[in-house]
Protein backbone atom coordinates (compact mmCIF):
# COMPACT_ATOMS: atom_id res chain seq x y z
CA UNK A 1 0.00 0.00 0.00
CA UNK A 2 1.39 3.43 -0.91
CA UNK A 3 2.46 5.65 1.97
CA UNK A 4 1.94 9.35 2.52
CA UNK A 5 5.06 10.31 0.57
CA UNK A 6 3.76 8.42 -2.48
CA UNK A 7 0.59 10.50 -2.43
CA UNK A 8 2.55 13.71 -1.91
CA UNK A 9 4.85 12.89 -4.80
CA UNK A 10 1.98 12.07 -7.14
CA UNK A 11 0.18 15.28 -6.17
CA UNK A 12 3.34 17.33 -6.74
CA UNK A 13 3.88 15.69 -10.13
CA UNK A 14 0.30 16.38 -11.20
CA UNK A 15 0.50 20.00 -10.10
CA UNK A 16 3.82 20.56 -11.89
CA UNK A 17 2.56 18.98 -15.09
CA UNK A 18 -0.57 21.14 -14.98
CA UNK A 19 1.55 24.26 -14.45
CA UNK A 20 3.86 23.40 -17.35
CA UNK A 21 0.86 22.78 -19.61
CA UNK A 22 -0.73 26.08 -18.57
CA UNK A 23 2.51 27.99 -19.16
CA UNK A 24 2.80 26.44 -22.62
CA UNK A 25 -0.87 26.92 -23.51
CA UNK A 26 -0.71 30.60 -22.62
CA UNK A 27 2.53 31.00 -24.57
CA UNK A 28 4.36 32.16 -21.44
CA UNK A 29 7.07 29.54 -22.03
CA UNK A 30 7.91 27.98 -25.37
CA UNK A 31 8.05 24.18 -25.67
CA UNK A 32 11.86 24.20 -25.74
CA UNK A 33 11.98 25.96 -22.35
CA UNK A 34 9.52 23.50 -20.82
CA UNK A 35 11.57 20.58 -22.12
CA UNK A 36 14.72 22.28 -20.79
CA UNK A 37 13.17 22.54 -17.31
CA UNK A 38 12.35 18.84 -17.38
CA UNK A 39 15.82 17.90 -18.66
CA UNK A 40 17.44 19.97 -15.91
CA UNK A 41 15.34 18.16 -13.31
CA UNK A 42 16.32 14.77 -14.75
CA UNK A 43 20.00 15.76 -14.86
CA UNK A 44 19.88 16.82 -11.23
CA UNK A 45 18.76 13.32 -10.29
CA UNK A 46 21.28 11.72 -12.65
CA UNK A 47 24.09 13.59 -10.87
CA UNK A 48 22.86 12.97 -7.32
CA UNK A 49 25.00 11.07 -4.87
CA UNK A 50 24.08 8.96 -1.88
CA UNK A 51 23.62 5.42 -0.73
CA UNK A 52 22.83 2.65 -3.16
CA UNK A 53 19.14 2.89 -2.23
CA UNK A 54 19.14 6.67 -2.65
CA UNK A 55 20.85 6.36 -6.02
CA UNK A 56 18.23 3.84 -7.15
CA UNK A 57 15.52 6.33 -6.18
CA UNK A 58 17.23 9.16 -8.07
CA UNK A 59 17.60 6.98 -11.16
CA UNK A 60 13.91 6.03 -10.99
CA UNK A 61 12.94 9.70 -10.73
CA UNK A 62 15.18 10.61 -13.66
CA UNK A 63 13.67 7.80 -15.70
CA UNK A 64 10.15 9.01 -14.92
CA UNK A 65 11.00 12.57 -15.94
CA UNK A 66 12.50 11.31 -19.20
CA UNK A 67 9.33 9.29 -19.85
CA UNK A 68 7.32 12.49 -19.36
CA UNK A 69 9.54 14.26 -21.91
CA UNK A 70 9.28 11.39 -24.39
CA UNK A 71 5.53 11.02 -23.91
CA UNK A 72 4.84 14.73 -24.28
CA UNK A 73 2.77 14.80 -21.08
CA UNK A 74 3.87 18.31 -20.13
CA UNK A 75 3.70 19.82 -23.59
CA UNK A 76 0.63 19.71 -25.80
CA UNK A 77 1.86 18.54 -29.18
CA UNK A 78 -0.33 18.48 -32.30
Amino acid sequence: MPDHTDYSGLAALSICEALLLALGDRKLLPEREIISILRDAATTHDNAVGTEAEMATHQAVSSLINQIIDGGNSVRRP
